[in-house]
């Protein structure tokens, strides 16, 4: 087993810094890729490790971050995997370890499970984004895509030749965001790509900024962005 990374700080709250060690299994000191992937924390005070393992365990860039995201002034453990493929996937994890008690705040599998959505092409060169689940629908204007791409799926009125669908992908990313500099508690950006017929076609993004209610991660603001495209002339 090899460090893949380390971080120090008092996460079970005891007053004492603890140190907070990611190790897995490479096949060189120089290799970028790591299965196996472990959380340690050992108790700065007594030098007792507390060991955490989870499913998604093998990836690319297996890092730490402490912050406090539960809002108790004692700061979690964040680790974030990069899966490596095309599609972007990562693996995210936040636990809290206060009074050397672990608890799951964050799995990247259960958000992928309750943030599920259908991606629609629509008549006149739109693109329908919706969740019944959440109750939400995103309308995407694609008319800027030109006419080699429309004409795949659209005839010369604007209709679809045949129904297409998109795909929102898993979870890519999280970004702890400071929104109360005083305390410098934390909440979370979990961002999901958009693609059209293929991986290489991004739509937009599903940005999500999460925040904890006392019991679990709640969506506190649920939007769309979009690339942008060269400014049009007549402006």
């Amino acid at each position: 087993m090899m460090l893949l990374d380390m971080k120090q700080g008092d996460v079970n709250g005891d007053g004492v810094a603890d140190n907070v060690y990611l190790i897995g299994n490479k096949a060189s000191e120089t290799a970028v890729f790591a299965d196996n992937i472990t959380l340690v924390v050992q108790d700065g005070r007594t030098g007792e490790n507390t060991i955490v393992n989870f499913k998604n365990n093998a990836g690319y860039n297996a890092r730490l971050f402490l912050g406090d995201f539960s809002k108790d002034n004692v700061p979690d453990v964040l680790v974030s995997i990069d899966s490596g493929g095309s599609g972007g996937y990562g693996f995210f994890y936040i636990y809290s370890f206060r009074s050397n008690i672990v608890r799951t705040l964050f799995d990247v599998d259960l958000y992928n499970k309750e943030y599920v959505f259908r991606v629609n092409y629509e008549d006149f060169y739109k693109v329908s984004v919706g969740s019944p689940r959440l109750n939400v629908l995103f309308t995407i204007d694609i008319s800027y895509k030109g006419y080699d791409y429309l004409s795949q799926f659209y005839d010369e009125g604007g209709k679809l030749k045949q129904p297409i669908q998109g795909e929102v992908l898993a979870l890519g990313a999280v970004y702890p965001v400071v929104t109360d500099p005083k305390s410098l508690s934390y909440d979370l950006l979990a961002i999901q790509r958009i693609i059209g017929t293929t991986n290489a076609d991004t739509l937009g993004f599903v940005e999500n900024f999460l925040t904890w209610n006392g019991i679990r991660f709640e969506s506190s603001r649920l939007t769309v962005s979009i690339p942008g495209t060269p400014l049009a002339i007549h402006f």
